[in-house]
């Protein structure tokens, strides 16, 4: 089962945590967050991070997952492991992460397409056009 580490802002790892055991009725198993505070010492988020995914990586590969590209977190996530073994995506949404776990029993590449095809299959305008299209 591939893991899935999240690498983000405070408190978003967290809530999204919360969510996803929300959602699916109780937390998914190799499933952690890092939640990343103002000034926090690089180094020790990079030691985090790469003992995460040592604890999350069952031989099945591990699914990194962070909020905005060039931040703190995502910078940290360059040097997590082989990249046959470990994949990256910034701009996590819920939709994104319920996918990627949803699909987690395939293979690494396959989460990563299914997590991204949550992303932009997620992300629709909302309003009394939508409503009325689906009429």
């Amino acid at each position: 089962m591939v893991g899935i580490l999240l690498l983000t802002h405070a408190p978003l790892g967290s809530a999204f945590l919360q969510a996803a055991a929300h959602v699916f009725r109780s937390m998914p198993e190799r499933f952690e967050a890092i939640d990343v505070i103002a000034d926090q010492n690089i180094d020790e988020v990079n030691r985090m991070a790469r003992e995460a995914v040592q604890r999350l990586n069952d031989g099945s590969g591990v699914l990194v997952m962070t909020d905005v590209m060039g931040g703190t977190p995502s910078n940290c996530c360059c040097h997590l492991g082989d990249p046959s073994d470990v994949a990256v995506i910034a701009g996590i949404s819920l939709p994104m992460l319920l996918r990627a776990i949803t699909y987690r029993q395939d293979t690494l590449d396959v989460v990563v397409e299914m997590a991204l095809a949550g992303a932009q299959s997620g992300a629709t305008r909302v309003d009394n056009r939508v409503r009325i299209a689906q009429k």
